[in-house]
């Protein structure tokens, strides 16, 4: 008989806890470079986000305390009833604005701005445009003529207006005694309202051309010249490949000068001011016809007619001369000198003379 011993299962023996390792200086090392790795590559996805924002902040940060904060607090004056010493007022809404469209003044300054732009503007981006290829031939002395049309833009708009104000004078100006010496008539530059127009365009373009020419040229230079090649292989002459090669290339170019050329024709500002300077009035000059002002009418007097008002605002006397200017011209119309007599109206006394009167 076969004894069969029963045997419990013996319980697996459990694992003795493990005591914490002691970190060692290699996996201190490794965990360090671990860190310094998850540092360096967060630091590398912000600079990769943000740091061109931070980039163009300067000029943001610029613009709004220059640009943004003055438009936005004219914009605040204008809509109250603001006092240059007391500062602000009632709130008047947009009066303002509607009292300035009413204006005759703002459309005939906004007449002039525009006709001034449209006359220098256009000129001058033809003109620019012919020296920049020009100056892409092949000619002697490239260096020199490109230095040459830059000149004009060195010079200061001061001195620019100062020498073509004097060159333009009426009764002096070098351009009115030329025409006299061709027997032809003088141009009133500083009394007319087209003529002084083109006087005043006239200084604009001889500044700014060189320096528009200059940008045209830069963008004529980097047109392939295989093309050009090409095109006078196939028979192309020079003005076809000019419009059919140079002008569709420098495309790009031709808009960002047509663009500054716009604001900076509807900006000005130097050089009507200083044009006539000791005899501008607001609003510049009424009409293409020049008005004439006429005296008030006195006893016995007619009514006597003063030469125009100039154009672009340009009136002969300053204001605070004119009443004696009209009192002289009164007195030379109605021969009011000394020494002379006038006869007096039927049934009124005989007036003293300014001789009798100086007795």
């Amino acid at each position: 008989m076969t004894l069969m011993s029963t045997t419990t299962p013996m319980s697996r023996p459990k694992p003795a806890a493990e005591k914490p390792s002691t970190p060692t200086a290699e996996k201190l090392e490794e965990s360090k470079a671990e860190r310094a790795m998850r540092r360096r590559h967060l630091r590398g996805r912000l600079d990769f986000k943000y740091s061109p924002y931070l980039y163009i902040s300067p000029f943001f940060i610029l613009f709004a305390l220059v640009g943004l904060f003055p438009l936005i607090y004219t914009f605040v004056v204008s809509i109250n009833d603001w006092d240059l010493l007391g500062g602000a007022g009632d709130w008047v809404g947009l009066d303002n604005y509607k009292a300035e469209l009413a204006s005759p003044l703002f459309w005939n300054s906004l007449f002039n701005t525009f006709s001034i732009f449209l006359l220098s503007a256009i000129p001058q981006l033809v003109v620019a445009t012919f020296i920049a290829s020009m100056l892409d031939q092949n000619i002697r002395a490239k260096t020199f003529w490109r230095m040459s049309v830059l000149v004009p833009y060195v010079v200061t708009p001061v001195a620019v207006t100062l020498i073509f104000s004097t060159a333009f004078d009426e009764k002096y100006g070098l351009i009115n005694n030329l025409l006299g010496a061709l027997n032809l008539d003088a141009i009133a530059w500083k009394t007319e309202v087209f003529p002084s127009h083109m006087a005043i365009a006239t200084m604009v373009n001889w500044r700014w051309t060189g320096y528009n020419a200059l940008i045209l040229l830069a963008a004529m230079q980097a047109v392939p010249r295989e093309l050009h090649e090409s095109a006078a292989i196939d028979g192309a002459g020079a003005i076809r490949r000019f419009f059919s090669i140079t002008l569709p290339s420098i495309r790009p170019t031709m808009i960002f000068v047509i663009i500054t050329a716009t604001i900076g024709g509807l900006q000005i500002f130097t050089e009507p001011k200083l044009f006539n300077p000791s005899s501008s009035v607001p609003g510049g000059a009424r009409s293409a016809i020049p008005n004439h002002r006429a005296l008030p009418v006195g006893p016995g007097l007619q009514p006597r007619r003063l030469r125009p008002r100039l154009g672009r605002g340009l009136d002969p006397v300053p204001d605070h001369h004119r009443h004696w200017r009209d009192q002289l011209l009164d007195l030379r119309h109605h021969r009011l000198v000394i020494g002379a007599e006038e006869t007096p109206p039927s049934g009124q006394p005989r007036r003293q003379t300014c001789q009798e009167s100086l007795r």
